[in-house]
């Protein structure tokens, strides 16, 4: 089904919304002709003259010198998804076309279910579009099957838009459809039946049959499409070479569809009919989103409207099924009043409730697990009912995350006495709401107050302004979206140039999971320079990402602006920007080399992805020297110890110097410090206790989590992994207790004492959990995968997908974990005593 909660079905308490119109206005819906699926394009005539050829951006697809082969490549890609989307649209119209027969049929006899006048009303112009479609489909189609650089489709697309007209009549007819198909499912309750659940073919390829899709659904999907294929043609003329004989036939197209979408959004364009401000000039929408405000403390979801001259906090109201959906306005500031508050001023604001990591990991595993459940689900052609209850369980947790997540204070204070205090995920995002509202307040602008009739005007156009309609959750997403990359990004910030005068520099790495953005890397900073040269690299986590942001900050040493609450950024922005993350440009294994221009400033940076099942491959290794990547029997024997000498270095330097660090072991070290102590400690060279003392405790943490994850089979071994997972899942505690103690019992020596040393070692940290932030679970997260996720062959056997390995796996992995770290401590000597329990190989 097309299942998607939207800001329309949720209001901002999280509480349930009755579904209403799409997106039926009193006017006109009105059909967005900014490319907002390709970010990297602006918005009809922004920036490019007549908008009507795209410049080549430097995203990850292109690159400066843009080669044609790789061009072509990323034609077929793009026109691969585009048609794999018609295919669903004609399947969609199908199923809208299939009552009208029947229907047709009946309105002849003595007990019509609707008139032939109100067939043709509802269903006007469908089956004209259909046949349309379905000739683009069956021309376009074999093209892209039998691809080769010769291809050429732009005719097609030149015919397609040259039939626009029929989506004009199409159009002007929509609201009196919806009327009309209201009306009759009121006074009819067949056609009520029959339009409530229509039935919906899936792609050739896909394992579900069917969805049930309401009519009111699929009659605002024509409208939709115009976006999407005018979309597709700045995709495809970005990427088709200007010599190629498509790419002036492409180019019409654009204009055509440009044009189109432009003369019936004339008429109706509620930009053009908001409320005027105090100097008679237009009041246009520049900005909106949804942000978390704290309120009276407690957290609520917003959608905030930024205006030429005010800045308006609404709410979605609930409304009755069938009425039209309308904002409530919560507050709202004129922008010649407000102002951001100095740090001064906002020591007196209210502290913000920050909710403990572990919470919100556990909650990302939650996520995971019901994803996995879905995929199940859909595998095994389950129940719809059952699945559309896993969305909704899997909507309500992404909507807590989403609620919950967020750290990072934008406060706004006006003039006239009131605070507000928003908190965001990402400072990128801050700083892009900042700089919109500083940029409007540049020009002439006067206070005022609106009238009781005006407020509710100018939040009565919010409705049809809005550029954002969905809360930006993953299970928003339709099936035929991208999903995002998950796995790990490696990447290198080289250096930048750029700057006008010397300054403290670094940089910080963003990007998008669970459907907002989180700061993930932070480089070192670059003291007294205007060309800093950091050259490092740091190894992301992907979960579901579609873009990378970097900003450049300057470092604040001002005494009087630290020691505020922990998320306070006081650091100065110099520049950002981010790209898409292209997953067929960055799944390669060789460093990709791009440049991000922002401010004047160009950072250089390179990047590779791995996907998550290569990185969830160990690989044996033939080398009896060095410790990485050696069986741990083999090392404690080489250097007659009970534990490898790299464990007990590295854990003695976090304790000496590193055990009030926050976020210790969470934390990514510097990628090249890593693998140079790697190196050192490979190599077993006698300078190894002076770089420890020099290096950056991150790093040291770094290499010991990368020991365990390099070696040949996990620390708690293959052979046992399928019984932890049996153990860790029973319920009794004496069972329990029981067969978790034998496990340990029947490691190798080597393993055993290594890991006990391990979790005394972690014990130790977690007690200074006040100070660096990291509790056993958040340690046992950290961890758990590292000491127990199965080498190749083990995972090949007992699960396919890679995803799901993750998921599944992964929270028993922590609970292994976990569990040890909360039992009482574990003697060697008394575990190997005490055998009475069983003594039965597992």
């Amino acid at each position: 089904a097309d299942f998607n909660y939207g800001a329309d079905e949720y209001d901002a308490e999280g509480n349930e919304e009755p579904k209403a119109l799409p997106e039926g206005s009193e006017t006109m819906p009105y059909i967005d002709e900014s490319p907002t699926m390709s970010p990297q394009l602006s918005a009809r005539g922004q920036e490019s003259g007549d908008g009507v050829s795209p410049t080549p951006t430097d995203g990850l697809g292109t690159g400066g010198e843009r080669d044609a082969g790789k061009g072509l490549e990323m034609r077929k890609l793009v026109l691969s998804g585009f048609l794999a989307s018609e295919e669903i649209y004609i399947n969609q119209l199908e199923a809208l076309l299939l009552p009208m027969k029947p229907l047709k049929a009946t309105a002849t006899t003595s007990q019509p279910v609707l008139t032939l006048q109100q067939i043709e009303t509802i269903f006007y112009k469908i089956q004209d579009i259909y046949e349309i479609h379905k000739e683009f489909y069956d021309s376009l189609c074999p093209k892209v099957q039998q691809w080769d650089s010769n291809v050429t489709m732009g005719h097609l697309f030149q015919k397609l838009a040259s039939q626009l007209g029929v989506y004009k009549a199409f159009v002007d007819n929509y609201k009196i459809a919806l009327e009309t198909a209201e009306k009759c499912s009121q006074s009819n309750y067949q056609f009520q039946k029959i339009s409530e659940e229509l039935k919906v073919k899936g792609p050739k390829d896909s394992k579900e049959s069917h969805s049930s899709v309401t009519m009111e659904a699929l009659l605002y999907k024509p409208i939709d499409r115009v976006t999407r294929s005018t979309l597709v043609l700045h995709d495809l003329l970005k990427h088709t070479p200007a010599d190629h004989p498509d790419y002036p036939l492409l180019q019409d197209a654009l204009r055509i569809s440009q044009n189109f979408l432009s003369s019936i959004n004339e008429d109706i364009d509620p930009r053009r009919t908001a409320v005027t401000t105090p100097k008679g000039e237009t009041r246009q929408l520049v900005k909106d989103g949804f942000l978390v405000e704290l309120s009276e403390g407690s957290r609520k979801l917003r959608h905030v409207f930024l205006f030429t001259d005010v800045l308006l906090c609404a709410k979605l109201k609930k409304t009755a099924v069938g009425k039209h959906q309308q904002y409530d306005c919560k507050w709202y500031v004129p922008l010649a009043d407000l102002v951001f508050p100095s740090l001064e001023e906002s020591e007196h604001c209210p502290q913000v409730h920050v909710i403990p990591d572990h919470e919100l990991e556990d909650m990302k595993m939650k996520i995971s697990t019901i994803k996995s459940e879905m995929q199940k689900e859909k595998a095994n052609k389950g129940q719809s009912r059952a699945i559309e209850r896993l969305k909704k369980k899997m909507f309500e947790n992404e909507f807590w995350l989403l609620l919950n997540s967020p750290a990072i204070p934008f406060r706004i204070h006006n003039r006239n006495g009131k605070s507000y205090l928003f908190l965001l995920s990402s400072d990128y995002e801050r700083s892009e709401w900042r700089e919109a509202i500083q940029r409007l307040q540049k020009k002439d602008l006067q206070a005022f107050v609106l009238s009781s009739v005006e407020l509710q005007v100018l939040t009565g156009s919010c409705f049809k302004l809005r550029t954002v309609h969905n809360i930006p959750v993953t299970s928003n997403k339709d099936d035929d979206e991208s999903p995002g990359l998950y796995g790990f990004l490696h990447v290198i910030v080289h250096s930048a140039k750029g700057f006008k005068q010397s300054a403290n520099l670094y940089c910080t790495l963003e990007v998008d999971s669970f459907g907002y953005f989180v700061s993930k890397a932070k480089t070192r900073v670059f003291r007294d320079t205007t060309e800093p040269q950091w050259n490092e690299e740091f190894e992301i986590e992907l979960e579901g990402s579609q873009s990378l942001r970097i900003l450049c900050y300057e470092k604040c040493y001002d005494k009087t602006k630290l020691n505020k609450d922990n998320n306070e950024i006081v650091d100065k922005i110099m520049g950002k920007g981010q790209i898409q993350l292209d997953p067929q440009a960055v799944q390669t294994k060789n460093w990709h080399m791009d440049v991000i221009e922002m401010n004047g400033i160009k950072v250089e940076f390179s990047m590779k992805f791995t996907s998550r099942d290569m990185s969830l491959k160990r690989t044996p290794s033939k080398k009896q020297t060095g410790v990485f990547g050696v069986k741990i029997s083999v090392v404690t024997k080489r250097e007659r110890s009970k534990v490898p000498y790299i464990v007990r270095q590295c854990i003695e330097e976090v304790e000496k110097r590193g055990i009030e660090e926050v976020g210790i072991y969470r934390i990514s070290g510097v990628a090249t410090d890593i693998q140079a102590l790697k190196a050192v400690f490979d190599a077993n060279n006698k300078d190894i206790l002076v770089m420890l003392s020099d290096m950056d405790i991150n790093a040291i943490a770094g290499t010991l989590k990368l020991y365990f994850r390099e070696l040949p089979e996990p620390l708690l071994t293959d052979r046992l992994y399928p019984a932890f997972m049996e153990g860790i899942a029973l319920s009794d505690p004496a069972a329990k207790e029981n067969c978790m103690m034998h496990l340990l019992r029947s490691l190798p020596d080597p393993n055993l004492i290594t890991f006990l040393f391990l979790l005394e070692h972690l014990k130790r940290v977690a007690e200074k959990e006040p100070i660096n932030k990291m509790s056993l679970h958040n340690l046992a997260t950290v961890f758990g995968p590292t000491l127990l996720r199965p080498s190749e062959g083990e995972s090949k056997a007992h699960l396919t997908l890679a995803s799901d390995i993750w998921s599944h796996d992964v929270m028993a992995q922590v609970q292994v974990l976990l569990y040890y770290l909360q039992h009482p401590p574990i003697s060697f000597t008394e575990l190997k005593r005490n055998t009475l329990y069983f003594s039965t190989d597992v």
